[in-house]
């Protein structure tokens, strides 16, 4: 097990800021490719008994940055978040945990879920 963060349609300016960090808290990164969005996450994340499957996702990039953490209790995301915010760069609006409910979602179903949350909590 490994804390993880997988990281979608980052910027390159706030990619630099998120290596920064996860190095300095011991976190491993993934860069998900646009082609791997048709996996499950818990692929994706390398999690143990999940296996990629040999298919491609040919739809378009998101139009947000996603981050998703695997193997990471509150307070070590907690902790995370706080370095990042020292950074002083704006935070990533879309983030999940990888659940034993999602960890067999696409990231593709994860971010529509995660749109939709947003969407509806800006609302209120």
């Amino acid at each position: 097990m490994s804390q993880t963060i997988l990281l979608f349609n980052i910027n390159k300016d706030r990619h630099s800021a998120l290596q920064a960090v996860c190095r300095s808290l011991e976190i491993r990164i993934i860069d998900v490719m646009r082609k791997d969005y048709a996996q499950q996450l818990g692929a994706l994340a390398q999690i143990k008994g999940f296996q990629r499957k040999p298919r491609n996702y040919n739809g378009p990039e998101f139009p947000a940055e996603m981050l998703v953490f695997s193997e990471m209790n509150s307070d070590e995301i907690d902790t995370f978040l706080e370095e990042y915010r020292k950074t002083g760069l704006a935070p990533v609006g879309l983030k999940a945990v990888i659940t034993s409910h999602n960890v067999f979602w696409s990231p593709e179903e994860l971010f529509k879920e995660l749109l939709k949350e947003h969407l509806t909590m800006g609302q209120k």
